[in-house]
């Protein structure tokens, strides 16, 4: 999910065409001032200067020289509590634990997946010492779904000593989960 967005150009204000030369392309006359564009701050993204190889063709005329900023999710770390399983990791790291496992089946486009990875996140905080935590991109790992019969996501099952025992299917608020996990501890 945070891998989604992980960079955009923004070119600099001195790339950009000045209001006289957009007045001449829009053909309508602009009081002659630069404007400028604020942006709101938001935590979770910062800015990092850079130089860009692209070129900005369209703006050669006020005489950018193609350099421009990356916007970059310092939240991209953070976000991901809980790591990926895949068909290589899947026998090592839910069948062979020697905890009880969660693992939540999802998909990158899935918006009920979206909403419950907060609340998986915090329960594989709360329960670290007792239960391991995995997810599953259905999407990637397709084979892993078909085995257990995924036919919904986001799809969380728990797992003990390699076999499965309990599945819940959808979004569902942190009690129902959570007391999922406390029957097998």
């Amino acid at each position: 999910m945070a891998g989604l967005l992980e960079t955009i150009a923004v070119p600099r204000a001195a790339a950009l065409p000045s209001s006289a030369s957009l007045a001449s392309i829009a053909g309508s006359s602009l009081s002659g001032r630069r404007s400028f564009i604020s942006f709101s701050v938001f935590n979770g993204l910062k800015f990092q200067s850079t130089c860009s190889s692209v070129s900005f063709a369209s703006f050669s005329k006020s005489g950018g020289n193609g350099r421009g900023a990356r916007i970059v999710c310092e939240a991209q770390d953070t976000a991901v509590l809980v790591p990926a399983v895949n068909d290589q990791t899947w026998e090592s790291l839910v069948i062979g634990s020697d905890k009880p496992v969660l693992v939540e089946f999802w998909a990158p486009w899935c918006g009920p997946c979206r909403m419950i990875h907060p609340v998986i996140d915090e329960l594989s905080q709360e329960f670290a010492d007792k239960f391991k935590f995995f997810k599953v991109n259905t999407d990637e790992s397709p084979g892993i779904a078909t085995r257990y019969g995924i036919r919904s996501i986001p799809t969380v099952m728990i797992f003990k000593a390699g076999e499965k025992k309990d599945t819940v299917i959808g979004a569902v608020p942190k009690t129902t989960l959570t007391a999922c996990i406390e029957k097998f501890l």
